[in-house]
């Protein structure tokens, strides 16, 4: 079942089209990487989905109905980038009245904010202000305040903005809880290699339209080069390190990054090394990072000519 499912939205500002007709779904239970650079429209099309901003078209479907900001803005929580919460306030009390406009009694939210609390050993945390906390202590805190009501669609604007690496496993592991537990999760973020650790499907936006969207292994599948990386025991010293089955993309003292030819197999690039005596322990395709891959659609540099400058 589709938790959320976006239709031709567009929504401009004048004479730019912030966003310009994207459509995606999203699964139930699914962690969602929504990617793209400053200015793609990421805000605007999460302002949308938590009913801040009406689309000028399009549709938004929410548990397969048309989607109410009134009535649905409770099975929505939205953790923003930046720190949303009052300054001067006693964060407990806070985060019982957060979950209390969320639509929990009062009894509810006391045991709920307890109870995250000890899970995130924030116990003697309650009688502090928001302004007494360090940045990673102010993202748990939102954190909590965020899934405290347990809504089925869960927004995360840089998460980890902050934490440790402690706390940051920490929270990794509750997305993966939460989304075990059926809620959907948009998780929006400049770090490409998180995506690539949690999210099982992503959407890439670029001046406002949908460029990319597709599982995170399907994604790497579809713009792999034919890049190979081989090693040796030794150095390379009188190797031939051309044929006409590769092209050597980069070199280093005991590695190769090769491009296998049209034409050819991965057997002819070991065949032309192994014939002569090459002492070779690795051989291994190069799947494009995630990273690799929103460089290239963004910028236009292609995987290759990405190694080729890291070695450079």
């Amino acid at each position: 079942m589709n938790v959320l499912e976006i239709k031709n939205l567009k929504k401009y500002y004048a004479s730019q089209k912030a966003v310009d007709d994207i459509s995606f779904e999203l699964a139930e239970g699914s962690i969602f990487g929504l990617l793209g650079p400053n200015g793609a429209g990421k805000t605007t099309l999460i302002r949308m989905i938590t009913g801040i901003f009406y689309p000028d078209e399009g549709q938004i479907l929410f548990n397969g109905k048309k989607f109410d900001p009134l009535n649905d803005v409770g099975l929505i929580g939205y953790m923003p980038e930046e720190r949303g919460l009052y300054k001067k306030m006693k964060i407990g009390e806070q985060a019982v009245y957060l979950a209390q406009l969320k639509g929990l009694t009062y009894s509810q939210a006391v045991a709920g904010v307890k109870e995250w609390f000890i899970k995130f050993n924030m116990e003697s945390w309650w009688n502090k202000k928001m302004e007494d906390l360090s940045k990673g202590m102010g993202q748990k805190l939102q954190f909590v305040t965020t899934v405290l009501h347990k809504p089925k669609l869960i927004i995360l604007d840089e998460p980890f903005s902050g934490l440790d690496p402690v706390n940051s496993n920490l929270i990794k592991d509750e997305i993966y809880n939460l989304a075990k537990g059926g809620a959907s999760i948009i998780f929006s973020t400049h770090r490409m290699e998180q995506v690539e650790e949690i999210c099982d499907h992503i959407v890439l936006v670029n001046k406002g339209k949908k460029i990319l969207d597709g599982t995170v292994s399907g994604v790497k599948q579809q713009f792999k080069e034919n890049l190979f990386s081989i090693g040796f025991e030794s150095e390379l010293n009188n190797l031939q390190k051309e044929a006409s089955s590769f092209v050597k993309i980069a070199e280093e003292k005991q590695r190769l990054i090769l491009k296998v030819n049209e034409g050819f197999k991965t057997n002819d690039v070991l065949k032309h090394f192994i014939n002569q005596d090459a002492p070779v322990n690795q051989f291994q395709e190069i799947l494009p990072s995630l990273n690799d891959i929103f460089i290239k659609l963004v910028h236009g540099t292609p995987v290759s000519r990405q190694f080729e400058k890291t070695n450079a």
